[in-house]
């Protein structure tokens, strides 16, 4: 047998190995003990926010249902990485075949680029209840959301769903170690035994058409609406009016900071310290579903209102 034929054969058969915290591993059953806090915690928080909004007759408005959108993301988010990191963390379990591999990136970059499209919108609704409150009702009815849902969701499965087959064509070889206790399209590639360019194109050009596009139409939205805001005459109703955007920024700074950042530094940062990577890759995905339902339920009365009559009645 040749050692072409080796390494093809090696290529079909071989898995990827995920990784924990770089020179902790002794203390990983310790640091499973707060991973699985935070699961808990996302699961049960987006959960709840998405059963008081779909039993509440109340809250069955724009601004809430994109909320139960968000929500529903952030629990597929936390769904897709639970698997993976808990099991490194309890059991040590590594391995993972590149066909689940493939499959859990897909989910994990589909989910983060919806959430992209929700946030989007939830600027949209923002922007037309503080500069056009009088069509409000009239623009954002449930019809337009429900297609605004589900266009959302075609972009995202349309773009990522050509990533798999992209990386499935490659060998590859040596350690096949990867950064992260999950898989993500950046790191994988990076593994192949090939020209990864056109990879590496296709993937700057879903950056730029999902996060880069939505997060400056998100900016576009809140510049229009601080000029709305700063015409009005009453500084309590400015104030008013901003405090109902606060919940908002936040999952937006939430979301795309650590986002943004993870991507450089796997693009442009082959010189930052393995332990950085890490540490972003945790905050990208585990925060925001864990953080968002606390945002709201703290920021939004009707939310707040109806978590603690559910929790304490």
């Amino acid at each position: 047998m040749t050692l072409g034929s080796l390494a093809n054969s090696s290529s079909i058969s071989s898995t990827f190995l995920l990784s924990g915290i770089p020179g902790l591993e002794h203390m990983h059953i310790w640091i499973s003990i707060p991973l699985c806090f935070i699961y808990l915690a996302s699961i049960l928080g987006n959960c709840t926010i998405v059963f008081i909004i779909k039993t509440e007759p109340s809250l069955h408005e724009p601004m809430y249902l994109f909320l139960s959108m968000l929500a529903l993301t952030d629990l597929g988010l936390s769904l897709c990485t639970l698997p993976t990191v808990l099991g490194i963390f309890l059991i040590g379990a590594r391995d993972i075949s590149q066909d689940a591999c493939f499959a859990q990136l897909f989910c994990i970059h589909c989910l983060s680029f919806l959430e992209s499209s929700v946030l989007l919108f939830m600027a949209f609704d923002r922007f037309v209840a503080i500069c056009r409150p009088l069509h409000y009702a009239s623009i954002l009815t449930n019809t337009v959301i429900g297609r605004i849902g589900l266009a959302s969701l075609g972009r995202s499965v349309a773009l990522i769903f050509p990533l798999p087959f992209m990386l499935k064509r490659f060998p590859y070889c040596g350690s096949l170690i990867l950064s992260h206790s999950y898989c993500l399209h950046q790191e994988v590639m990076k593994l192949a035994c090939a020209d990864i360019k056109d990879n590496s194109i296709y993937g700057m050009f879903v950056i730029v058409s999902t996060v880069g596009i939505d997060s400056l139409l998100i900016l576009f939205s809140y510049a229009l609406i601080l000029r709305t805001v700063l015409s009005i005459a009453s500084k309590a109703e400015r104030l008013k009016a901003l405090n109902t955007c606060v919940s908002h920024i936040c999952a937006v700074l939430l979301f795309y900071t650590p986002m943004i950042g993870l991507s450089i530094i796997h693009r442009f940062g082959k010189q930052a310290p393995h332990l950085v990577q890490v540490v972003m890759g945790f905050v990208y995905l585990l925060f925001p579903p864990l953080m968002n339902p606390i945002i709201y339920s703290v920021k939004t009365k009707q939310i707040r209102d109806r978590v603690t009559h559910v929790f304490c009645c």
